[in-house]
């Protein structure tokens, strides 16, 4: 992708970033996300088939940057010196969220909640695959998986209604004891 076409694709997230922090994924259209972008429909087109898979681009953005293997300091937290275990993973996680909860909050709003569950639970099982040590081994690996993917998920979707008022370490840290993890 060139330059151009990085600047038009980030112009065209901005747009729909600002636009969920001030309405539900449902209402809003594609002219404006158009008008906000300031780009013309050929152009969003050339760059998304629509609306919903600008939602899957955005989501695949905010997750590759959380579930990369190299963290980066962020203004409001920094593991790029950590070690990378599951917790620092966790917490990290909920920053990430945390940090960019207009937009979360936006797409979990409506139908893009189910969405965005979905693609979020295929980031989680990648990362718990990385994590041996947080499978039980006792039971079938898909039934540990989908134990783990599917208690975060809620957990996460709970913390979000309750306005993100508990830490991420806190929640990091119950979320571990209840599910017996040991570092």
């Amino acid at each position: 992708m060139d330059r151009r076409q990085r600047k038009t694709r980030a112009a065209i997230f901005q747009a729909f970033n600002k636009l969920l922090e001030e309405k539900h994924f449902n209402n809003i259209t594609v002219q404006e996300i158009l008008d906000e972008a300031n780009v013309g429909r050929s152009t969003f087109y050339s760059h998304f088939e629509t609306k919903d898979a600008l939602l899957k681009e955005m989501c695949t953005d905010i997750f590759d940057h959380i579930f990369s293997h190299e963290l980066h300091s962020e203004t409001s937290h920094d593991f790029s010196s950590s070690d990378h275990g599951l917790r620092e993973k966790i917490t990290h996680l909920l920053y990430h969220l945390k940090d960019n909860r207009g937009n979360v909050l936006g797409v979990l709003s409506g139908e893009s909640s189910e969405l965005f569950m979905r693609y979020f639970k295929e980031y989680l099982v990648t990362m718990f695959e990385q994590y041996p040590d947080s499978i039980r081994q006792d039971v079938p690996k898909e039934f540990a998986l989908n134990h783990l993917v599917g208690s975060l998920a809620d957990d996460v979707r709970w913390w979000i209604g309750t306005k993100m008022e508990m830490p991420p370490e806190e929640l990091a840290e119950c979320y571990l004891k209840l599910i017996g993890f040991r570092d």
